[in-house]
């Protein structure tokens, strides 16, 4: 029986339990809040695991880089395209959310909320200081994330600096990362369980109005990333790299396909890369340090619903963002992203890390957890994309394409 259900894919069973929830809170009703706590687990254990993945992903994703050297005519223009595009991304994010109000109308008075956190309330000076963690343990307790991300990006240039005395180092974070991915994806089979109580929760106590919020942040997910694909990248591949748009699509369709069935970056690398070099024409060096990067570190789908996700949150629990809120959720929701592991599910982890900064109650994460598998396949693909299309930009300006094999394309 169990490995019947196993063989099952996973989306697959999120979905069934998704319907399932949704059935069983309808005709249940209120007392559906009974199951609740299978949910509760199912969101503890996703939070159990957020120090632990940032630390080892950002280290090992800066530690991959290889060599400091590498940050010059190849990483530079990568890291810039990367930060550039996500900021682009999430405050594409923070837009939907504030002129589409998704989570606006909700009524949460049968909540039994816990406890919020609070607001960030500090001045630009205390904000910059605030980043210099004087305790990296006393961090890593508080799941403070500014400065746990800061000290993980110097953790990851320090084993850059020390070259080879750095290197047995690095294979400890790098083991570090696949553990907890790993570990990640063994909480993540917790996931069709945690749905069908969150979504019976959700239908049961809050009704129709809690479902129609979340229908809306779905549709919002799926048209920000939509945005992203077309005209973020159709505009890099166009203006920067001068190639045809439509030849670039057709180049990366099979690793689109792949990234949205699997949701999971690192599942399609192979496939990416493929893609890259052979359909696209982007040399070898290229394709490889560009996109294995970019699997690690280039989240726009994820920084776009991080931002549109702490909004949605701020709507239905009434938390007033202030402009000071708007652009800590774009530096963390960029930085998040950027700890955020390859592999489905990772974009929920981080919410944590985002909603404790502006004080929007951590409940938000159940409401949304019963629909993010279809939000996150749609994420994952943006993702994907984004890594291609910064590889081929990278490449033209580097002179490391050959553009007669991305015009040939027409037979892929």
């Amino acid at each position: 029986m169990l490995r019947v259900w196993f063989e099952i894919p996973l989306w697959q069973r999120v979905l069934t339990a998704l319907l399932l929830g949704v059935l069983t809170g309808y005709a249940w009703g209120p007392e559906a809040e009974s199951i609740k706590w299978i949910g509760d687990f199912f969101i503890k254990s996703i939070k159990m695991l957020v120090v632990p993945l940032i630390f080892f992903s950002l280290v090992s994703g800066v530690a991959a880089i290889g060599d400091l050297r590498k940050l010059g005519a190849v990483g530079g223009r990568a890291m810039l395209l990367f930060v550039i595009t996500g900021q682009i991304a999430v405050w594409l994010g923070l837009a939907l959310g504030t002129f589409v109000q998704p989570g606006a109308g909700v009524d949460t008075s049968a909540i039994q909320r816990g406890e919020t956190p609070v607001p960030n309330e500090t001045t630009a000076v205390d904000m910059i200081l605030s980043i210099v963690p004087e305790s990296p343990v006393q961090v890593m307790a508080d799941v403070a994330v500014l400065p746990l991300i800061v000290f993980s990006l110097l953790v990851g240039v320090g084993i850059l600096m020390a070259k080879e005395e750095g290197a047995p180092v690095q294979k400890v974070f790098d083991s570090g990362a696949v553990v907890m991915q790993k570990v990640t994806m063994v909480v993540m089979e917790l996931t069709p369980f945690g749905v069908f109580a969150l979504m019976a929760w959700v239908a049961g106590t809050l009704g129709l109005d809690a479902l129609v919020s979340l229908a809306k942040l779905v549709g919002l997910n799926y048209l920000g990333c939509l945005l992203i694909i077309v005209f973020i990248y159709g505009s890099m591949i166009k203006f920067l790299a001068k190639l045809p748009v439509r030849d670039f699509f057709r180049g990366i369709i099979d690793a689109m396909a792949v990234s949205y069935s699997t949701a999971s970056s690192n599942a399609t690398l192979p496939v990416t890369l493929r893609c890259a070099e052979r359909n696209l024409g982007v040399s070898n060096s290229v394709a490889s340090f560009v996109i294995s990067l970019g699997a690690t570190i280039n989240m726009n789908g994820t920084a776009m619903y991080l931002g549109l996700a702490t909004l949605f949150g701020a709507q239905i629990f009434g938390v007033d963002l202030s402009m000071g809120d708007y652009f800590l959720i774009s530096i963390l929701a960029t930085l998040g992203a950027v700890g955020a592991a390859g592999i489905p599910g990772a974009g929920l982890i981080m919410m944590a890390l985002v909603f404790g900064a502006v004080g929007v109650p951590l409940e938000t994460i159940a409401f949304v957890a019963g629909v993010d598998r279809i939000m996150d396949m749609m994420r994952t693909t943006t993702n994907v994309s984004g890594d291609a299309a910064v590889a081929t930009t990278v490449a033209v300006m580097t002179g490391e394409i050959d553009t007669a094999e991305m015009v040939s394309a027409d037979d892929v």
